[in-house]
């Protein structure tokens, strides 16, 4: 069974990205994310990062079709 939620680690390595990036990422609320226990370690739900990645994906296509790039 895969994993429900992802640490920011998991986020880093999956999207070739620092650990600044990411965490920037989540608390701009860019890529929705819940703390959890009391040290409030971040965890992003799989499905989240999925969506997060569609809509990147979405945005980018706009910008070609606009010829922002």
């Amino acid at each position: 069974m895969a994993a429900r939620f992802l640490s920011l680690a998991d986020v880093e390595e999956m999207l070739a990205i620092s650990s600044r990036q990411a965490y920037a990422m989540v608390r701009s609320g860019e890529l929705p994310a819940i703390q959890i226990g009391g040290k409030g370690v971040w965890r992003v739900e799989a499905t989240e990062l999925e969506a997060y990645i569609d809509r990147q994906y979405a945005r980018t296509r706009e910008r070609i079709q606009s010829g922002e790039m």
